[in-house]
Order: C-alpha cells, then sequence, then structure tokens
C-alpha cells in the first residue's frame, strides 16, 4: 500500500484483533475511498465488516434508518446526520465501530451554509459517539475532498480508541 492509511492500519488491526471488535464504515461523499483503503490490507478481513456507500438519501433513510425528518430539518450533510449513519451502519453491518461520513465534495452543491468543502464525520463505539464537522479548503479539487475526507476519519477513530 503506497497510502496514509497504512501506519493507521498497523495501529487499528492489532487493537481491533485483541478486542475481538469489528468495523463498520457509512460512506457518502467519499464514495466507498476509505473502505477500498481499508480492504487493501492482508488479514483485515478479521476485524473488517464492510462499509454501506449511502450516497443516496433513500439509502440513508432505507438502510441506515436516518429519520427523513432529520435530513429534511438539517440536511444531508450534517452532524445528527452522521451520526444517525454511524450508529445505523453499526446496526446493519453487525460492528462494535463504525465511522460516517457525509459531505459536499464539490464542485457543485455547495451553499452558503454548507459551501464545497463542507464534511461530517461521527464515530460511534462502546460507550462512544462523537461527531463533528471539518471545512477542507473549498478550492480543492474534488477527489482531494474525498482523499482528505478518508484520511480525516480514520484519524477521528483512531483517537476515538486511543
Amino acid at each position: 500500500m503506497k497510502n496514509p492509511i497504512e501506519s493507521k492500519l498497523n495501529e487499528l488491526i492489532p487493537l481491533f484483533r485483541a478486542r475481538g471488535w469489528r468495523l463498520g464504515l457509512a460512506e457518502s461523499c467519499t464514495g466507498g475511498l476509505l473502505s477500498s483503503w481499508i480492504t487493501m490490507a492482508p488479514g483485515v478481513s478479521e476485524i473488517y465488516q464492510g462499509a454501506v456507500v449511502s450516497y443516496g438519501r433513500s439509502i440513508k433513510v432505507g438502510l441506515l434508518q436516518v429519520k427523513e425528518s432529520t435530513i429534511l430539518a438539517l440536511g444531508e450533510v450534517s452532524e445528527p446526520v452522521a451520526m444517525a449513519m454511524a450508529r445505523g451502519a453499526r446496526d446493519a453491518l453487525h460492528c462494535h465501530w463504525s465511522v460516517a461520513i457525509t459531505g459536499v465534495a464539490g464542485p457543485g452543491g455547495g451553499s452558503v451554509e454548507k459551501p464545497v468543502g463542507t464534511v461530517c464525520f461521527a464515530v460511534s463505539g462502546p460507550g462512544f459517539e462523537r461527531a463533528l464537522t471539518h471545512h477542507f479548503d473549498s478550492r480543492m479539487e474534488r477527489h482531494e475532498i474525498q482523499h482528505q475526507s478518508a484520511i480525516f476519519a480514520f484519524d477521528l477513530l483512531l483517537s476515538a480508541l486511543r
């Protein structure tokens, strides 16, 4: 692997193995990028359940059980939606820990309230939940925002575990 995830996986996999934990993801704007990086690691099948690429609202609502009313009130790019996605992924994927990513990768789709580069993250695990919003530089290319979002999400998970 030639990406910044390799060292993160070298930290994560033994930790999850030792505790018998399983990991799952709910990715929207990253479209499965973080999942593809994670599955490059040999032996990751011992800890990794999979991902739901919930790009469409109907998948967030139907599969991840995000309330339609929450999306209508706050938008798909919001911390409550990210948290609901993370909780839904834990249930749907039968895992102990999950990470969710939802945002505006651009180049279009942004607004004054949520400009391109606005990404919401959530981590849900045993006795732990955290959601936050990060604003990446709106001048970044779409693939750069996706790339940086995947890295940020993994760092958020590792900080929750430390």
